[in-house]
Order: structure tokens, then sequence, then C-alpha cells
């Protein structure tokens, strides 16, 4: 099927045109739609964190299923400000601030439900003292995988909206390491979808923990 897709703003400049008809397979996704972007544009992935999508001229979260002839258009933020990109992989530091803003960007007033799961280094793993953590990632899969695992949920809980950020590089006992915000009309979805993020982050985005304290240091696994 075909997508009409429009740009604006900085991502016209970024790709060059106003816009172009794009194919895709019979029942792709708004991520699908982002993935053979990426692929004809790959200087615009480095955007995506901060773009959203509208469909139709309405607003659509990553895991809508598109239509023949739908209008696709990757909105930049608008004059005024722009809240957080809703995935992210950074060397920068992260904490509650990281989370309340997250929360602010996705909860509307239908959520009645806002999880935030905020993960910290601790000082100790599977019987042994920890001194310090290093997360290295591969960047652009990570937050490729970022994206897809939250349609993945998104999709799983009809109406959920979630947003994560994982931090990257050294970090000391106690200082962040990963912030997971959901938000539903119920609380049970929210918690849910929280967990499942979480956990489906831990299988399959490429992002390695090594672990050093008295004992020495070594690269670990943390699968659920």
């Amino acid at each position: 099927m075909h997508l009409n897709l429009l740009y604006f703003a900085h991502v016209r400049e970024r790709i060059g045109k106003s816009g172009e008809v794009l194919e895709v397979p019979d029942g792709a996704t708004v991520a699908d739609a982002l993935v053979a972007l990426t692929a004809l544009y790959p200087g615009l992935e480095r955007l995506l964190p901060t773009l959203r999508v509208a469909v139709d001229a309405e607003f659509a979260d990553l895991s809508q299923i598109l239509h023949d002839g739908a209008e696709v258009v990757l909105i930049p933020p608008v004059a005024g400000g722009s809240g957080p990109p809703l995935v992210r992989v950074t060397d920068e530091a992260l904490g509650v601030d990281t989370a309340d803003a997250l929360a602010t960007a996705i909860a509307g007033p239908e959520h009645g439900g806002v999880v935030t799961f905020v993960g910290r280094v601790r000082d100790h793993a599977r019987g042994h003292a920890v001194t310090r953590l290093e997360y290295e990632a591969y960047g652009a899969m990570a937050e490729r995988q970022l994206r897809k695992l939250v349609a993945e949920v998104e999709a799983a809980f009809p109406g959920t909206r979630a947003a994560v950020h994982h931090r990257t590089g050294l970090l000391a006992i106690g200082d962040v390491a990963v912030v997971v915000v959901t938000a539903s009309a119920h609380r049970g979805d929210a918690f849910d979808a929280n967990r499942r993020l979480i956990d489906r982050l831990k299988e399959d985005v490429p992002i390695w923990k090594r672990e050093t304290g008295p004992d020495g240091t070594e690269w670990v696994s943390d699968r659920p």
C-alpha cells in the first residue's frame, strides 16, 4: 500500500523534500513506516526521538495500523518548546526529574494511572559487592529496539503510553541507570505495561553491563 508523507521544518531540510509517496506492506504500523524511512534517510534516525507522528491530521501511536492512502506527517517540536524524547540511550545523568518530565510528556487526562520505575545502581549483585557499573550500548540499534518495544507494549495495552531512558557509561552506586514510565486509564495496565517494558528491555536491547567490585571486573547478564 502507499502512504502520502509530508515533511516540515527541519525534517524537510534533513530529507530535502516536502513530501513523497512511500510504499509499505499491507498492515504496516507507524513504527514500520519509520523503520522504512530511516532505511531511506539514515540521517533522520537522530531526529526521531524528538518527533511525533500524525496520521490523517491526528497524533498517532507507534502501534497504529496504517491504511492505503493515509497521510502521514512527521511533526517536529513546535515553536515554544518541546518535551523530552520518549526513547533515549544517553551518557548524560538521569534522575527523578527525568521521570517527572517523561510522565508529564506521556500522561493525559484519560490516564488515571502513571507508573514510574527508576533503576539505580546497587552495592551488591549475586552475593558479591559492587563498587561501580559500566553500561555499553550499540546506540542506534538500542534506540530502535526500544522504540519497537514501546510500540509492542502500547499495542498490548491499548490506550497506554510508554517512555524509557537508559544510561550508558560509568555509573557509581546510587546513580540512575534506567527510567521507565507508563500511563494508562487503569493502574493495573500501567503496572503491567511498565514491568513488561523493563523485562523486554533486558531481553532484546543491545546494552551490556560490566560490574566492578573487590573481586574484580566482569561483564554480566541481567536477564529477568
